[in-house]
């Protein structure tokens, strides 16, 4: 007899079934019950990490790769552990599931793949070559410029492009690819500081990378075909080109680093330093906001001839605070344009018209004290204009109207409004040195200030953004004063360099004391939507600290809220749908977030049937609760079967005890209630029992004889076999965990929770689906639940006929009372879904749920 024993045992083990002669099979359970609380520790992780990707799927914050990245491989990981898991549960059951997981992981990966076109093509491009249609090599900056000077025929610098196979060579050459990539993953850069030291040690990467011989040399001979054909060797300026700079989508003002009256000696160094503004800490926002990939924005650099100007501006085809106005707007200082684009210059103004003849509409002139010269030695610097000068205008009626005579000829060309920098030369030849698409603002009507509002503590300047906001004001005076900036603070600054652009997506409105409607800064606010005013005077009576309302229409500032402005302010743009971040997350969410696996009892319910990852968490999750509840009885260890709960309830509830959820070893088939042990158990039973269910609501004809036309021909409602587990309501328990598998009829519910001391830990999820209804009363039913769980702290989301709610990280009792409503729904929405066609029968039951939920949970306070 004992040689049989062990025989018998020997066969059982090698089937996983027993762990000694004699054995009840603890030590087996609890190994798989260990494996269990694994499996769903992983459930909730992925789920978690699919939520969040939802939420950013549908907008609200920008998200950059590294986000998807890391979200991908946070659900993959999980989900990896859960099949471990069930295959530990189930040694060798379900071992189909990770060739299911490579195969969808492959799906992903191609998902996340750059869909960058390869450059490869010249290192060096002349100027003559450079056109619209090789702007993937040069940049959508050098292509326009080309373009204006060859297909157009505006004036424009002789030089040559240093092109996007030569950004992708120098980061070969120094393996460049790699560390940026670490560096950026390992970075979440939400914190200014964390975001400035990401952005310095990129940075550093590229300033001090060498630059490879054969680039070296290909630059060396196009800067002497240029030297020859001047018949001199002059200065030059480099410029910014990136792959999507100065598009449609993003204008990417002021972001990236221009260098101005380089020596042909240092080109390579300022090469290197222009290449490296791909990662200032503005860039990086900036492409973070429109959804851009880093590994999608190679930066090819323009090698131009210098202008020594004269004078230089800015000219707008259009206004930018409202696109009914088509006029030209051209913005005018002595000297180099780069006063108007920095910010930090006074600037005058002419609008002129736009039909032949053309005339000068209006004309703003401002004192002008200082400008930016070409200097040999500095490169560039500021020079005091002669005092004769200071008021008198930059340009003269005849060129004010050339320059916008020149720009709507580009507006022409390209169709649409366009923002063109341009500069007179010391011989007084216009010349253009960037073109791209002007952003505008639709018309809004002024916010209208009401009475008793007092007078403004601030007024004037120039409104470069419309809007209002409210705020502490935060003065920047220096650069490490950034790093302190608060969220939804009014920036307040001297000057409006594009440096601060980083800042004002977490700006409430940006107040500067120079600047004007042309600068970069005022550019980037309005692509944000963020109220700015610049010009404006008297900004240091506003204290650092104190609250205002800025009415950037009115340019003026109101201490406090003023609540009226704020409600007429529109809200500011979300980061842009369709980019190519957002477009990379859909594409990974394709393989990972929608749920196929719906019915357990159906016979498409099996592994070959995973198509995402969240079939894979619903399979196992499902697989594993049924083989807990399967152990006692397949294994023949009836100490570990389940209980049926003996109690005055026509519905069967079985509870499986996976560690200490009864107050004792129970004997025999039933549980008694005061002999279960579980927080949670007790807590949801407490909502179920609390209030009588007064039965299925009363039926209209036409609601009859829907849910009979949904149980004969939706095959998801019915199963061909009866299984006994399908029938039953399932408990798995410990004392401070619970999880339910819950069949009423049509309907399927789910719960589970962890219910502790320790709040961190503490979580609760509830999922609900299905009736007999049509689809439209189930629809109704579930954003009924879902209104009244949102109501009570849940984070819901709603599939079709699904509503799946969690919430985590409260204290026991606020978990407990959560539990005491997902019990009260639990009982208290089953066959509602028939009377939801009518809407007052919507809101009876609305109603009456609120009112039983109040009296449940008071009584319990």
């Amino acid at each position: 007899m004992a040689v049989e024993r062990i025989r018998s045992w020997l066969t059982r083990r090698r089937r996983g079934d027993g762990t000694g002669p004699g054995d009840d099979g603890t030590a087996l359970f609890r190994t798989r019950y260990h494996a269990l609380r694994q499996l769903l520790a992983a459930n909730n992780k992925a789920l978690d990490a699919m939520a969040e990707m939802e939420r950013a799927a549908a907008g609200g914050r920008p998200f950059g790769m590294p986000f998807v990245r890391s979200s991908c491989t946070d659900v993959g990981v999980s989900v990896f552990r859960m099949v471990s898991q069930l295959d530990v549960i189930a040694p060798g059951e379900y071992a189909e599931l990770f060739g299911v997981l490579e195969r969808i992981r492959h799906r992903i990966q191609a998902g996340l793949e750059s869909h960058a076109s390869p450059q490869g093509g010249a290192l060096v491009l002349p100027m003559a070559d450079v056109n619209r249609t090789v702007d993937q090599l040069v940049g959508t900056k050098m292509a326009n410029l080309g373009e204006v000077g060859s297909v157009v025929g505006l004036p424009v610098p002789a030089g040559f492009v240093i092109t996007a196979a030569a950004f992708e060579l120098l980061l070969a050459h120094n393996d460049l690819q790699p560390e940026i990539d670490r560096l950026i993953q390992s970075s979440e850069g939400s914190r200014a500081a964390e975001l400035y030291a990401l952005a310095s040690r990129l940075q550093q990467l590229l300033v001090h990378a060498e630059v490879p011989p054969e680039l070296a040399a290909a630059i060396e001979a196009a800067y002497a075909d240029l030297a020859e054909s001047a018949d001199r060797r002059p200065a030059v300026a480099l410029r910014s080109s990136a792959i999507g700079e100065d598009s449609p989508e993003a204008s990417f003002a002021g972001q990236y680093r221009t260098e101005l009256n380089v020596l042909p000696e240092h080109v390579l160094d300022a090469y290197r330093q222009v290449v490296a503004s791909k990662y200032t800490a503005q860039a990086m926002r900036y492409r973070l906001r429109h959804g851009l990939r880093d590994d999608e924005v190679a930066m090819c650099v323009g090698v131009v001839e210098m202008v020594n100007a004269r004078a230089g501006g800015v000219a707008y085809t259009g206004n930018p605070s409202d696109a009914d106005d088509r006029r030209a707007f051209v913005s005018a200082v002595p000297g180099l344009p780069r006063a108007v684009v920095d910010g930090g210059f006074p600037s005058d103004l002419f609008v002129v018209s736009r039909d032949e003849p053309r005339r000068i509409d209006e004309r703003r002139i401002v004192r002008k004290q200082l400008q930016l010269v070409v200097d040999p030695d500095e490169g560039v610097a500021r020079a005091e204009v002669p005092e004769h000068d200071w008021e008198r205008p930059t340009l003269s009626d005849a060129e004010a109207v050339e320059v916008a005579a020149a720009a709507l000829r580009l507006e022409e060309h390209y169709g649409a409004p366009q923002d063109v920098e341009w500069a007179y030369d010391q011989e007084g030849r216009l010349v253009v040195l960037q073109c791209r698409p002007l952003f505008q603002l639709a018309a809004r009507p002024r916010a209208m200030v009401p009475p008793g509002v007092g007078e403004p503590v601030v007024h004037g300047g120039v409104c470069v953004s419309p809007g209002a906001g409210a705020g502490p004001v935060f003065r920047i005076d220096r650069d490490s004063d950034a790093l302190g900036f608060p969220d939804a603070a009014v920036l307040v600054v001297s000057y409006p360099s594009p440096r601060w652009a980083a800042l004002l997506e977490r700006a409430a409105a940006v107040l500067a004391r120079e600047g004007s409607i042309a600068g970069h800064l005022a550019t980037v606010a309005r692509e944000l939507g963020i109220p700015a005013v610049f010009g404006v005077p008297g900004l240091d009576e506003l204290a650092h600290g104190v609250e205002v309302t800025v009415d950037a229409g009115g340019c003026a500032v109101y201490a406090g809220r003023v609540p009226a402005l704020l409600e007429q302010a529109e809200s500011r743009p979300k980061a842009t749908a369709g980019s190519p971040v957002h477009d990379s997350l859909l594409r990974a969410m394709a393989h990972i977030t929608p749920l196929n696996l719906l019915d357990p009892d159906a016979l498409a319910f099996r592994p070959s049937s995973c198509e995402t990852l969240h079939d894979v968490t619903r399979f196992c999750h499902e697989q594993a609760v049924r083989e807990m509840f399967e152990f006692g009885r397949r294994h023949r260890f009836p100490r570990h079967k389940a209980k049926r709960l003996h109690y005055n309830i026509p519905m069967q509830w079985w509870l499986l005890d996976l560690d200490d959820g009864f107050t004792r070893e129970v004997e025999g088939k039933y549980v008694r209630l005061e002999e279960i042990n579980c927080r949670p158990m007790l807590a949801l039973w407490d909502g179920m029992v609390a209030v009588p269910w007064e039965g299925p609501p009363a039926m209209s004809g036409r609601g009859f004889a829907s849910v009979l036309f949904e149980a004969t021909a939706n095959p998801a409602l019915a199963t061909p076999f009866r299984k006994p587990y399908a029938q039953r309501n399932y408990f798995m328990i410990s004392r401070n965990f619970m999880n339910l598998q819950s069949r009423f009829g049509f309907h399927f519910a789910a719960v589970e929770t962890l219910v502790s001391h320790r709040d961190l830990e503490n979580y609760l999820s509830f999922s609900f689906k299905g009736g007999a209804a049509d689809m439209t009363r189930r629809s109704a039913r579930v954003r009924l639940l879902s209104e009244i769980l949102t109501e009570h702290g849940f984070a819901v989301t709603i599939t079709e006929d699904t509503a799946t709610a969690r919430l985590a990280g409260l204290p026991e009792a606020a978990m407990e009372e959560r539990l005491r409503v997902v019990g009260y729904l639990l009982m208290h929405t089953r066959q509602l879904d028939m009377a939801m066609a009518d809407p007052a029968a919507v809101r009876y039951y609305g109603d009456k749920i609120r009112r039983d939920l109040a009296a449940l949970i008071g009584a319990k306070i």
